[in-house]
């Protein structure tokens, strides 16, 4: 599933962080000082995106919370991904940042690096002791804690045993699989009339994935564009030919595939052979298929020349710097992170749990598809490469640039070759210096 975020989203998010400085400008960066104790009742907004199940039991845990906490509410704020970062946005540039922030890797340094986010090294009572030192890290921005982990997943393929079973296609063997493969079964499951076969993506993963498997990079470790025009040529060859070989969708169906909700993606409504996720959203794809989905390992790993698999933080909590109830907010963290409580409702949702406690303590109590996605993770343990460099200060416009660069290309506006170097510099200039 692909989420592309408009480029006004960008321009609010420049604007937000932007008015973050200046109204920053008079304290230090991330908080001041550590967290104070506070009486009395107090109420901390929480604000997350995500489809229905998150929100149920992002609401059960909540009031699980208030019972144990009768002097703090937490006021709970949600929106799927495409209408988020703009809200975000907003409320940042207006100094009305909910306490709590559900952020994603590619905001983390674009609110982080420019104040907007506390360090939460200065909650001295927040407890990360479960979390893996390395893991932990994943959320840091020049030394400040801005992001805490909630938890891990890998990007792969789901495939529809249902839609194969009418194709009369065998699941193939994902140790040896190449992206040829991938598309000669498409067009096996297409043409049998069984559904569309496989799914044609274009987010950043897929662009990191690509570049790693030939041997290129997207960024390189000081946050500077790297990738060769080559590289993405034939990443959109690619993209192309799954179209027009009928083993994907026609570029109509593939742009609005792109922008559905979960439960109205093609591969939900089992109307589709494969198509890439990430391996903690097989409960929900399985869920409104009413049936187990099967996760596979990305084609073309056993033959490239690096694997592209890696452990993407899922996602991050990060705390408001203009928070004035730091001390709610921090047990609410500790609520979130620490609690079995907690972690018996949320499972697996927010990714396989970065504190191996709770994740430990869980498994017995995970269903077959939850289960079944923590053992996919722990299956390719062995061949996961390290995770990309974190997005650099702008970079979360790739999604809508390389959303707008595909489109053209797949409506044959300009071809690959055409694309690639203005795609580069477009990229190149969003980066804040």
């Amino acid at each position: 599933m692909n989420h592309s975020p408009t480029r006004r989203t960008y321009l609010k998010l420049s604007a937000a962080v932007a008015a973050s400085v200046l109204a920053l400008s008079g304290c230090a960066a991330g908080g001041a000082t550590p967290a104070a104790e506070e009486t009395g009742p107090v109420t901390i907004r929480f604000t997350w995106w995500g489809g229905d199940a998150r929100q149920k039991a992002t609401q059960k845990v909540i009031d699980a919370f208030q019972a144990e906490n009768p002097n703090i509410t937490v006021v709970g704020e949600y929106s799927d991904w495409n209408g988020y970062w703009d809200k975000l946005a907003t409320q940042v540039a207006a100094n009305d940042a909910p306490d709590i922030i559900q952020m994603d890797e590619k905001y983390v340094r674009e609110y982080g690096d420019r104040g907007a986010l506390l360090d939460m090294k200065k909650l001295t009572g927040l407890d990360t002791s479960g979390i893996d030192p390395d893991t932990l890290k994943s959320g840091e921005v020049d030394g400040e804690l801005v992001g805490l982990v909630t938890g891990v997943a890998t990007f792969c393929i789901a495939a529809n045993p249902s839609v194969l079973a009418k194709a009369g296609v065998a699941m193939p063997d994902d140790t040896t699989w190449s992206w040829e493969d991938y598309r000669k079964i498409g067009q096996q499951v297409s043409a049998s009339g069984a559904g569309t076969g496989v799914g044609v993506q274009y987010g950043d993963q897929d662009i990191y994935i690509w570049a790693r498997q030939n041997g290129d990079r997207l960024y390189d470790d000081e946050g500077k564009v790297v990738i060769k025009p080559e590289t993405l040529v034939s990443f959109w060859k690619h993209t192309l030919e799954l179209s027009k070989s009928g083993a994907g969708p026609k570029p109509s169906a593939i742009i609005e595939n792109a922008s559905a909700s979960l439960n109205q993606t093609a591969l939900a409504k089992n109307e589709m052979g494969f198509a890439g996720v990430f391996s903690t959203q097989l409960t929900a794809y399985s869920g409104a298929a009413g049936q187990e989905l099967k996760l596979l390992r990305l084609p073309g790993e056993s033959t490239s020349k690096e694997a592209g698999a890696y452990y993407k933080p899922s996602m991050f909590w990060s705390v408001s710097s203009r928070s004035k109830h730091q001390k709610a907010a921090e047990k609410f963290l500790n609520y979130l992170t620490n609690s079995q409580t907690a972690g018996d409702i949320m499972l697996t949702e927010r990714g396989i749990p970065a504190n191996t406690k709770i994740r430990e303590a869980i498994a017995p109590k995970l269903n077959a598809t939850d289960k079944a996605a923590i053992s996919f993770t722990d299956a390719i343990a062995d061949e996961v490469r390290p995770a990309p460099p974190i997005t650099p200060a702008g970079g979360s416009t790739i999604t809508d640039i390389l959303s707008r660069y595909t489109s053209d290309i797949l409506f044959e506006r300009t071809t690959p070759e055409k694309a690639a170097q203005p795609f580069i510099d477009e990229l190149s200039s969003s980066l804040r210096k």
